[in-house]
């Protein structure tokens, strides 16, 4: 269950992050603010998809940290308040998204052997589902 918990940990700090950064740009004239509302959306389907799915075998949903929280928070805003434009956004999404994509492809790699076929059939919708999100904010470089 490690790579369920994995999926909804990083969709949840990813909703957060991307919360507070619309929060951070509010009042802006940023374009890329409907792409990161479209984005924290698509998260919470696999918010709630990891969330059933470790309910259902009685694995107990853990929040991501306060201390991660503040840090991404803290980034976040050093990045608003030094540049703000859509391309700045853009770079610092595709870091952490990249970030995000690298642990899980690790993991899957190391544990695909002792991991059944849904899970990793989610890890690999997941991963590709980040890949394409990627791909979007690249546009705004």
């Amino acid at each position: 269950m490690d790579m369920i918990e994995k999926i909804y940990k990083d969709s949840e700090m990813s909703i957060y992050t991307l919360q507070d950064t619309l929060k951070k740009l509010e009042g802006k004239d940023n374009k890329i603010t409907t792409l990161i509302q479209k984005i924290e959306e698509e998260y919470h389907n696999y918010l709630e998809e990891s969330k059933a799915i470790l309910e259902n075998n009685n694995v107990p949903v853990q929040s991501s940290g306060v201390f991660a929280k503040m840090g991404a928070d803290m980034g976040i805003m050093k990045e608003v308040i030094m540049d703000n434009s859509d391309s700045s956004i853009a770079d610092m999404l595709i870091k952490g998204i990249t970030m995000g994509i690298l642990d899980l492809e690790k993991m899957v790699e190391n544990k695909k052997e002792s991991v059944d076929k849904e899970t990793l059939k989610m890890a690999h919708r997941f991963i590709k589902f980040q890949k394409e999100k990627v791909e979007e904010v690249k546009k705004f470089l």
